[in-house]
């Protein structure tokens, strides 16, 4: 019997990042009386936490699209903590100095 060991490439260790350990998460959802002045019904209260922060909200809606809602907004407020959107805001550029406009379709 002949016995084979085959070498395996190191797998490169990730450090890990602070900013997985406590994310923001949905605490709990509601149902609520509607805000101040507001005559329409179907309220739901939400609480999102994040290590000792705490973010209370109110939306109207189905418990469903309320909860569908909330955890877009937690995905975004996990997004923007870790600084990876993946989204490009562009500004323009300033103009060279001496360059031509671009000819117009008229």
């Amino acid at each position: 019997m002949v016995s084979t060991i085959a070498a395996v490439a190191p797998v490169p260790v990730r450090k890990p990042n602070p900013l997985d350990d406590d994310p923001f998460t949905l605490k709990s959802i509601t149902k609520s009386d509607p805000p101040v002045g507001v005559d329409s019904e179907n309220w739901h209260r939400y609480v999102i936490t994040q290590g000792h922060n705490t973010i209370v909200g109110q939306l109207q809606g189905s418990r469903a699209n309320t909860e569908r809602a909330v955890q877009e907004i937690v995905e975004r407020l996990n997004e923007r903590r870790r600084g990876k959107t993946g989204r490009v805001q562009l500004s323009p550029g300033r103009k060279k100095k001496g360059a031509t406009p671009p000819p117009s379709d008229d």
